[in-house]
């Protein structure tokens, strides 16, 4: 374990300082991990493409208001009916069949904001990517916020400049934005978020290979189609590994939002591509940090929220 990553296991919560811990449910929950394990990789082996959607519903949660599982509340004008989220945010009832699960071990004692990160864990290490210690004891909201999620959430035609911005907005730097962007050499995406790429008008510094353009043009017509799937890494779409740094190298990244870290104006980022794409273990070390200090965004601890029984609703 790196040291970085040990001093990241005495994260404090900004509510009343308390420190998240790894050991938080050794005594109260202590099949946590095992139950949970086992679920996602059910999960995972029924449906590959599921793990990037977990890993997505912790990172949604995060940037909003903090790791609350705010994302998880049901109701229509709440978080999962914001424009990022309405229709492609999903994984909402494995969630819900893993925390009940917990409940029937441990009721009342794991937060639903600590389950996300502990799945988005366990979903990368499910398709062969690495693993980091989840430090726990966070606490869930008691509200959620579709305008916070739509004024926070980065889409998907920000170009480095801007993503280097909305990071550091959550606290996290310029390594940590690229490494968690890393994340898309797994999952899908629909036609409409790249679409305007294929078929112009162009933003500034986009660059994409013409013979992956025009691939693309056969599952993403110029009209309609706009639910239609793409995966986000055409080289190894259930593997996670670095060729998504690879494909931005070659001009194969599939959103803006991708490509503008090698091919936009921010030599930061365009390094960092370079030395994740040449290697993997570097990726690898720097993406379990990031997750580890994303995790740490505006918890709430303490007597501050609630430890909900059914993630849907609050108590």
């Amino acid at each position: 374990m790196s040291f970085v990553l040990v001093l990241l296991l005495a994260l404090h919560g900004s509510a009343l300082g308390q420190t998240l811990s790894s050991s938080f449910y050794d005594s109260s929950c202590p099949n946590l991990t095992t139950i949970v394990r086992a679920a996602v990789q059910q999960a995972v082996q029924a449906e590959a493409r599921i793990a990037a959607s977990f890993v997505r519903l912790h990172f949604h949660d995060c940037f909003v208001n903090g790791c609350d599982a705010s994302i998880l509340l049901d109701g229509a004008n709440l978080e999962q009916n914001a424009r990022p989220n309405a229709g492609s945010a999903r994984g909402f009832d494995i969630v819900d069949s893993i925390k009940s699960s917990v409940e029937s071990s441990c009721p009342g004692v794991v937060s639903c904001a600590d389950l996300l990160a502990l799945i988005a864990r366990d979903s990368v290490v499910a398709l062969n990517g690495p693993s980091w210690t989840v430090v726990f004891g966070r606490r869930d909201s008691l509200t959620a916020s579709q305008s916070a999620a739509n004024a926070n959430l980065p889409p998907p035609t920000l170009n480095a400049s801007a993503l280097i911005t909305s990071f550091q907005n959550q606290g996290l730097s310029t390594t940590d934005m690229v490494a968690l962007s890393g994340a898309h050499t797994i999952g899908q995406a629909q036609c409409t978020t790249f679409k305007a790429r294929l078929y112009g008008p162009f933003q500034r510094g986009d660059q994409m290979d013409q013979s992956f353009n025009t691939s693309l043009q056969s599952s993403c017509p110029s009209s309609n189609g706009d639910t239609n799937l793409s995966p986000l890494d055409v080289q190894t779409p259930t593997s996670f590994d670095n060729r998504y740094f690879r494909n931005l190298q070659n001009r194969r990244g599939l959103l803006f939002s991708d490509q503008t870290l090698f091919s936009g104006d921010q030599a930061s980022t365009r390094n960092l591509v370079n030395s994740y794409a040449s290697s993997q273990s570097t990726f690898f070390q720097d993406f379990g940090n990031a997750m580890v200090r994303m995790g740490n965004i505006n918890v709430l601890t303490g007597s501050n929220g609630e430890i909900r029984r059914n993630c849907g609703r609050t108590n």
